[in-house]
């Protein structure tokens, strides 16, 4: 009696056990199950173009809080100054990364499967042959590089990759093999690869185990389609977040190359269209400039669209301080501040999750951008202030602007009228500020005094569109 007791209990403990066991492998399936993964193609060459694919995909990612982001990879490699951009764009991701070798990873592409923590492999799939070359001028063909040269490169290609390998686990042998010829690889008495060689792995011999206990020597598993890995992964029921890219990358790249270019031309159109009565051309070109810039951070995947509205509340701002309400300054700072923020902000590389304050290191682009666009104006103002007025471009920008020769004319007429009269300045003329004659707001300029607000001036010439004044003593 007492043994049949003593059964049951047995039998009733054993089943809770595997109950329990069960129930928690149900949870665990379901929980994968029930996750999120975001597929980004890696199938063409490594150029600039793929930086915003990835800085795109990630993000999404991100925003969409994926457990895992696979590289589905097919790319025959590229540039190691974009893969180490590629690298550390990867690094963003908090969730679990894993490369899919769907047909070849050479060069940069092993290089960037290894800075994933998986890497898995379709049938018949290489990886390696990642010794850094140097492509002929046009990239025709490809050039021997120097013995010093390819000596340096080696060592710093053999850094980078060294230092992704040790985060994510793979064997650093493996992957200095396929950078550097001089390096002969052998495991367990098994020669895998020769000195003077550069090694290229199949799936099988990337997925083949060696030691105690067995480990792969690079690959975690040949896999025969996506599929097949998401269920390897335990994600077969998981949503699918896909990245295609959108062909505009490279606009993006030609964008953002010439970004402080559209700063200046944008800088200078706003400035001319201050100068010239009306709305015209320059307004339209400085506009567009900076319309171009804004569109290739969109484009490059570093800014969405909210830096660009914070851009034209800036400069309506600006506006209203110039023609509304002149010797304000609080409007006039506000906005240009405005301007300038989202200026840099537009170029700022910012990860969802991450600190809305930027670092240094993400500030140091878009402030050399910048500085050097501000300068270039600063000086272009300066020699247009002093010479456009007397040139017949002066009266080409004035008469598109504000109704052509017959407001030109009028302009000189009501110049001429008002050389002697007298009126308030409403604002400080630092030299430049507003200035009320009987009902009219004018620009003003002395001829290099400071004048205080308050003070009585007298129209005593015209320099363009500004009258010319002194002050009354």
């Amino acid at each position: 009696m007492i043994v049949k007791h003593v059964a049951r209990w047995l039998l009733f403990w054993l089943m809770s056990i595997g109950l329990g066991t069960f129930a928690a492998e149900t949870k665990t399936a379901v929980a994968a199950t029930s996750g999120k993964i975001c597929i980004l193609p890696i199938q063409e060459n490594i150029m600039p173009p793929m930086v915003y694919v990835v800085r795109r995909g990630v993000k999404e990612a991100m925003e969409a809080k994926a457990d895992v982001l696979i590289l589905d990879m097919k790319t025959d490699g590229g540039r190691v100054d974009v893969t180490e951009e590629i690298i550390e764009i990867l690094g963003k991701f908090p969730g679990l990364t894993v490369t899919y070798v769907n047909k070849q990873a050479f060069s940069a592409g092993a290089f960037i499967a290894v800075a994933t923590q998986r890497i898995y492999m379709a049938p018949q799939s290489v990886i390696g042959a990642a010794a850094p070359i140097m492509m002929s001028p046009g990239g025709a063909g490809v050039e021997k590089m120097p013995d010093t040269l390819e000596i340096k490169m080696t060592s710093a290609v053999r850094a980078l990759v060294r230092t992704q390998a040790e985060k994510n686990g793979h064997n650093i042998e493996v992957i200095e093999a396929m950078i550097d010829k001089t390096k002969e690889l052998r495991i367990e008495g098994e020669l895998l690869n020769k000195e003077g060689n550069i090694l290229t792995l199949t799936d099988r011999q990337a997925a083949k185990k060696y030691g105690l206990p067995p480990k792969p020597l690079l690959s975690s598993g040949t896999v025969e389609t996506m599929e097949a890995l998401l269920i390897e992964l335990g994600y077969a029921g998981a949503q699918r977040i896909e990245i295609k890219p959108t062909g505009a990358e490279q606009l993006g790249t030609w964008i953002t190359t010439i970004s402080p270019l559209l700063l200046v031309i944008g800088i200078v159109g706003l400035y001319l269209e201050f100068k010239t009565p009306g709305f015209g051309l320059p307004g339209i070109v400085g506009i567009t400039a900076f319309a171009i810039y804004f569109l290739g951070g969109y484009v490059a995947g570093l800014s969405g669209a909210g830096w660009a509205i914070v851009f034209v509340l800036g400069l309506i701002l600006v506006a209203l301080e110039l023609f509304v309400f002149p010797g304000t300054l609080f409007v006039g700072i506000t906005g240009t501040a405005m301007m300038l923020v989202a200026i840099v902000m537009g170029m700022v590389d910012s990860y969802p999750g991450t600190s809305t304050m930027p670092t240094f290191p993400q500030l140091q682009l878009p402030l050399r951008d910048i500085s050097m666009a501000v300068l270039v104006s600063f000086a272009l103002m300066l020699v247009l202030a002093q010479f456009l007025p007397r040139t017949r471009l002066f009266g080409e920008l004035v008469s598109h602007t504000a109704s052509g020769v017959v407001f030109v004319s009028r302009l000189e007429e009501q110049q001429k009228a008002s050389l002697g009269e007298t009126g308030v300045a409403v604002s400080p003329l630092r030299p430049g500020g507003k200035a009320r004659f009987g009902d009219r707001l004018l620009h003003v300029v002395t001829q290099g005094e400071m004048v205080e607000q308050g003070q009585r001036l007298k129209i005593i010439g015209h320099s363009g569109s500004e009258a010319v004044v002194e002050e009354l003593g």
